[in-house]
């Protein structure tokens, strides 16, 4: 799409919607968002930039293919539900450190698992996505 409205609003909403979406992801464990509709909004915003800037932009921008936020965040899943077992208790316990954050609030393992969450949801709805728009073009 060539409007130069569209890609103008594009690049100022791009970094918006990121933050949306990590307020989101931080604020899933304790009330309703988290990884997964964090994830879909930081994909929305990319996928916004690529209907206004191209596809190869969009890709340039990521740095990585987004298959890769795959594994990663399937990795942090892991640990986060590993990481109880070392004090003795059952996968995927939740546990939480006694540090407060002001605006996170408590780290515990259902943050890390929600960033986990958050990566895969990214990648997975990303690479559907450029590759529908790929066979399309």
């Amino acid at each position: 799409m060539k409007s130069i409205i569209l890609k103008t609003a594009s690049n100022y909403l791009l970094p918006l919607l990121l933050l949306f979406a990590v307020f989101i992801l931080f604020r899933g464990h304790y009330k309703p968002g988290g990884g997964f509709v964090g994830g879909l909004i930081a994909s929305i915003a990319f996928v916004l930039h690529a209907f206004a800037n191209g596809l190869q932009s969009t890709r340039k921008l990521l740095r990585y293919p987004p298959g890769a936020f795959i594994p990663t965040g399937l990795a942090i899943s892991l640990l986060s539900g590993l990481a109880p077992m070392f004090a003795g208790k059952p996968f995927m316990s939740a546990e939480w450190l006694s540090i407060h954050i002001p605006i996170i609030g408590l780290l515990g393992t259902p943050l890390f698992f929600d960033i986990g969450v958050f990566f895969v949801v990214i990648g997975i709805a990303l690479t559907i996505l450029f590759t529908i728009s790929e066979t399309i073009l």
